[in-house]
């Protein structure tokens, strides 16, 4: 019986091999240079230890290392120690950030059934560093110091439709206190859109239906949240900017000019608090009103309701809003032939508490990959480009330190930033790539060559393998099924990559593994040694696999003889882009026209149960005619050119070819940014403005049409056709 498991691992690792060795073409190299590489490769990946991945989280998790702690300094001291070990000459690099740490927090019910939130996770036998001193308590950081006191509405996820169902239903949120879900968007939005409609502050809890016991064993039996598990976070507006809210596009130096803190555009105005799901249910079982509509209700045992409650909520918080000290650790190996052209890496270091997966698991990667490519240098096998690696702080409150860093080094990294590779927690499962489209093509060798530890198949044939498995329809499953290569995910925001891509147009990528490590210890003090190596990657072997997917990605793009970008690729997903964009208006213009016709012959007036006292929807603006023709035809110039570019195979790149074609995507941004948030600058890609970490692509226009802000579309189309047809006549002039 046990024969079977070993045959089918067998005979997989032989058609891995077989396939990976037929495969000796690598997109910038030479015929002759790639058995070079390749071999290169296979050294590096020789160097790699799961052990020694397992000891750096164990390590580096051991105790609650926030930014401006001091386990937090003496983190960055070890990882630049490390470094150094390595061969590397490493640096930390100091910023003065504003970190508000809080001082107070009540939340109480009172009326006829008082009760007074615990805000606290309790110590656990079975977590050896869930009972440590140094932990921030639960809180959102960001939120603003407030003593408020109103009656309680349910806002299911906290969304805009959300709001639009409240309206129908007849509630009005203006001047209560709101208790929203986490999930759906990034938990910043929520009190966001709670401020737009009047809240005075916003109460966000972990429903079990979403990461509890609705979906398994609750930790420490099992991966899932308890009911006394709090997700503490950034609520910090990043879709206007990340970073130090008081320096933006200016890096936080001692003596940087700072706003004062009410000018900070990306700070909310209403207090918000994370809770339990313990801390939740008295609020909830408090609420009176319309019973909330099917899909809006959770896993906790009672009947839920939209409320408002007749027991007002009482919400306090007070922060200590200092300036913080955020270390950044900053790692170079020059480079042998070009050491004015830099290949960044990054994975941050500060975690909410632990972080034995966020960030742990990808930073102790990052370092296998910097220990194995310092042993190849040492060897002789020093990178033709310079390589930096960095351990970035603050990531957690916004992503502050690779924020400052960027902003403090911008004109240098546009000259000579070649690609950004940015990894953040991993876990086991599938494998996960974002970024710059250009770079697809690596992307898929790089997936292509790398072998998954449980199927040993490669990364990228499981990855596509789980895209199949989980189409929805037949005729899904049969496109997805004729696909031999991956579709790289754009980039939106969560990360250290932002600043890189979407205010600077460093070209960039994302990578990390998981779906098979799902679990409710997300920003708890229970993201452990203890829980990562039970539920996450317990033998951290796809720690490994990160290393060799990021770090063949590094070593292919530092020594590539024609740096590997493949802009054919980037005009096909921008085409697809566009096509998106006109099916999305017709869609919006087919759908406004019925809804409207429903309306307006009173079919939701006959048809709702009157018990209910749900009013129709608003009669909605009839969507006009949008002219996609400047873009279409900015298009077709880049599509021209790229296929002219694909037939220079065999052509050797100058070194002023292989700059322009690093500094190409630059030709995307737009100086003026995007509408009401000119930080971000890419056309391309951005973080929604209401969906937070979730990308949109061609943002402005996206927005503009979803926002039914229609004269702005058009301008926002212009814009990016001019973008396109930039890029296309950089490329005509400097590589063609």
């Amino acid at each position: 019986m046990m024969k079977m498991p070993f045959v089918r691992i067998a005979a997989g690792f032989l058609l891995f091999s077989g396939y990976a060795n037929a495969q000796q073409k690598l997109t910038g190299f030479p015929d002759s240079l790639v058995s070079k590489q390749v071999q290169l490769e296979k050294q590096f990946d020789q160097q790699l230890s799961a052990a020694n991945i397992g000891a750096t989280i164990k390590e580096l998790s051991s105790q609650p290392h926030h930014i401006s702690s001091a386990r937090g300094k003496e983190v960055a001291e070890e990882i630049k120690r490390r470094f150094n070990s390595y061969g590397w000459q490493a640096e930390i690099v100091t910023y003065q950030v504003l970190f508000p740490i809080p001082q107070e927090r009540i939340l109480e019910v009172t009326g006829p059934k008082p009760y007074k939130a615990l805000l606290k996770e309790p110590a656990l036998k079975e977590d050896a560093t869930s009972g440590q001193s140094g932990q921030l308590p639960t809180y959102n950081c960001w939120s603003p110091d407030g003593d408020v006191t109103g009656n309680l509405v349910f806002v299911n996820y906290g969304l805009p439709e959300d709001y639009d169902y409240l309206a129908r239903m007849g509630v009005d949120v203006k001047g209560k206190i709101v208790i929203a879900k986490y999930g759906r968007s990034w938990r910043g939005i929520k009190p966001k859109v709670a401020q737009e409609h009047g809240a005075i502050g916003c109460i966000i809890y972990s429903d079990p239906k979403d990461d509890g016991y609705v979906s398994g064993e609750v930790y420490p039996k099992g991966a899932f949240k308890n009911e006394y598990g709090v997700q503490r976070g950034s609520v910090m507006d990043m879709v206007i900017y990340p970073g130090d809210p008081l320096t933006p596009n200016t890096g936080a130096t001692a003596d940087a000019k700072r706003l004062e803190r009410q000018e900070a555009t990306n700070l909310l105005k209403i207090p918000v608090l994370p809770i339990s799901y313990h801390d939740a249910a008295p609020l909830l079982q408090a609420l009176e009103g319309p019973v909330a509509p099917d899909d809006w209700k959770g896993g906790l045992p009672f009947t839920y309701h939209v409320g408002p409650g007749i027991s007002p909520v009482h919400l306090k918080l007070k922060f200590d809003w200092q300036l913080r000290p955020c270390h950044d650790v900053v790692a170079r190996l020059q480079g042998s032939e070009f050491p004015d052209e830099w290949v960044i890496r990054g994975n941050h270091h500060d975690a909410w508490v632990n972080g034995a997966a966020d960030p742990i698991s990808g930073l102790a990667a990052l370092l296998e990959e910097a220990k194995a490519i310092g042993d190849l240098a040492k060897s002789g096998n020093r990178p033709r480009r310079t390589l930096v690696y960095c351990a970035w702080d603050g990531e957690e409150p916004g992503l502050l330190g690779s924020t400052e860093w960027v902003e403090d080094h911008a004109s240098e990294l546009q000259q000579k930033a070649v690609a950004y590779i940015n990894s953040d927690n991993n876990g086991r499962g599938f494998f996960n790539a974002s970024g710059s489209h250009a770079l697809e093509t690596l992307v898929n060798e790089v997936s292509r060559d790398v072998e998954d530890p449980q199927t040993h198949i490669s990364i990228r044939d499981r990855r596509l393998a789980m895209d199949v498995m989980r189409a929805a329809t037949p005729k899904l499953k049969a496109d997805k099924l004729g696909k031999s290569t991956l579709n790289i995910n754009a980039m939106g925001s969560g990360s250290d990559y932002s600043s890189f891509l979407q205010h600077l147009g460093v070209p960039s990528l994302d990578y990390g593994f998981g779906g098979e490590d799902q679990g409710g210890e997300y920003h708890s003090i229970y993201d452990s040694y203890d829980d990562y190596r039970r539920f996450k990657d317990p033998t951290f072997d796809y720690g490994v696999a990160l290393s060799k997917a990021a770090g063949h990605t590094v070593l292919r793009i530092a020594n590539s003889v024609n740096l590997p970008f493949d802009f054919r690729k980037l005009y096909e997903t921008v085409n697809v882009y566009a096509t998106e964009l006109a099916d999305l208006a017709g869609s919006m213009r087919e759908a406004t026209t019925i809804e409207n016709r429903l309306i307006n012959e009173k079919k939701y007036l006959y048809t709702t149960d009157t018990a209910k006292h749900l009013a129709p929807p608003s009669v909605k603006d009839p969507v006009p005619f949008i002219d996609f023709s400047p873009l279409q035809n900015a298009l077709t110039g880049l599509d021209t050119i790229t296929q002219q570019l694909a037939a220079r195979k065999g052509t050797i790149n100058t070194p002023a070819v292989n700059k322009a074609l690093y500094q190409a995507e630059q030709q995307l941004l737009y100086n003026e940014g995007l509408p009401n948030r000119p930080w971000y600058k890419h056309t391309l890609y951005a973080p929604g403005f209401y969906t937070g970490y979730g990308v949109k692509t061609v943002p402005g226009v996206r927005e503009a049409i979803e926002q039914r802000r229609w004269h702005e579309a058009g301008e926002q189309i212009k814009i990016v056709a001019a973008a396109i047809t930039r890029l296309s006549d950089y490329l005509k002039q400097n590589i063609h």
